[in-house]
């Protein structure tokens, strides 16, 4: 019979969601991960990471299930269900799909979600065409014509996985700068087979019975056809916070609002990591969010 009572439960087994739990359970405490999706979440969709300390280069998938691994040598219980509603009483209760679990104490670190061009048809092509992750979806795309949309550095290190794989890769940016790493900007830059399309945007896709065939931008006040095999989207994110509808904690355009030490405005719920309103979203900022999350909760259990 499944323990539905823990003394910790942690949502969400991201980068920063797993570290709080490593943190809890090498500080001797039971504690619980529930996770809807695979762990390591955005992770798994980044090709190479080169600003993490300690790593030289690493893909996504690799450092999420080093940290995986650790969590599972701990025997920290990782139990695969969707959270639907937090309540709170004398004690937290979390209500998933299918079952409800009691804690003293909970930290959220539910993540982000890729946002959508919330375009007609998007929707049809999704898998068809269009693409939020090139590391999983990139393959399909060999010696094709591809675009990205995006300016911050999600955009600027997908386009770069995409390079090796796409006969040609056209970036579109709404501004005349890109937001990212100016040093994968120069990368790009290097890349024979990609064109840079500024002061672009995406206004309609187009596409047969089965497959995206291009897009429609507008640049300037003038429309005009892009032919495309592929479309990847890389406009930012929406926390995942849709679940807090049913308790009184404070948010911010849907990010927790925390203090420096992750308390949220509710006596026994904390909140780390890309759902958390800050100023910097990065892996070391996602893994110290964790680490201190975990600590704070343990002293004031």
């Amino acid at each position: 019979m499944r323990n539905n009572t823990y003394p910790f439960i942690v949502i969400g087994g991201g980068v920063s969601g797993m570290t709080a739990a490593i943190y809890l359970k090498r500080a001797g405490h039971d504690v619980m991960i529930l996770e809807h999706e695979i762990p390591g979440g955005q992770i798994n969709r980044t090709a190479e990471i080169e600003n993490y300390p300690g790593f030289l280069k690493i893909d996504g998938p690799s450092l999420a299930m080093n940290i995986y691994q650790q969590v599972q040598n701990l025997n920290i219980p990782i139990i695969f269900e969707n959270v639907i509603e937090i309540n709170k009483e004398r004690e937290i209760t979390v209500k998933t799909t299918q079952n409800e679990y009691i804690c003293k104490r909970l930290i959220i670190a539910s993540g982000r979600t890729s946002k959508k061009l919330e375009l007609q048809d998007e929707e049809k092509y999704i898998g068809h065409g269009i693409s939020y992750c090139a590391l999983c979806d990139g393959a399909f795309f060999k010696d094709k014509t591809v675009a990205v949309i995006g300016s911050g550095n999600s955009a600027l290190e997908e386009a770069l996985y995409l390079t090796k794989i796409c006969k040609k890769v056209i970036m579109i940016n709404r501004s005349e700068k890109f937001k990212g790493s100016k040093i994968l900007y120069e990368k790009l830059k290097s890349c024979s087979q990609v064109q840079f399309l500024y002061q672009t945007h995406v206004v309609g896709i187009l596409g047969d019975e089965t497959k995206l065939t291009g897009i429609e931008i507008m640049k300037q006040e003038k429309k005009s056809i892009l032919r495309l095999d592929g479309l990847f989207v890389y406009i930012g994110s929406t926390p995942n916070t849709s679940f807090l509808k049913n308790i009184d904690i404070h948010l911010d355009q849907g990010f927790i609002v925390t203090d420096q030490n992750m308390h949220t405005n509710i006596e026994g719920i904390y909140a780390c990591g890309d759902c958390v309103k800050k100023e910097v979203y990065q892996l070391t900022t996602a893994v110290g969010d964790g680490a201190t999350a975990a600590t704070t909760a343990e002293k004031e259990l």
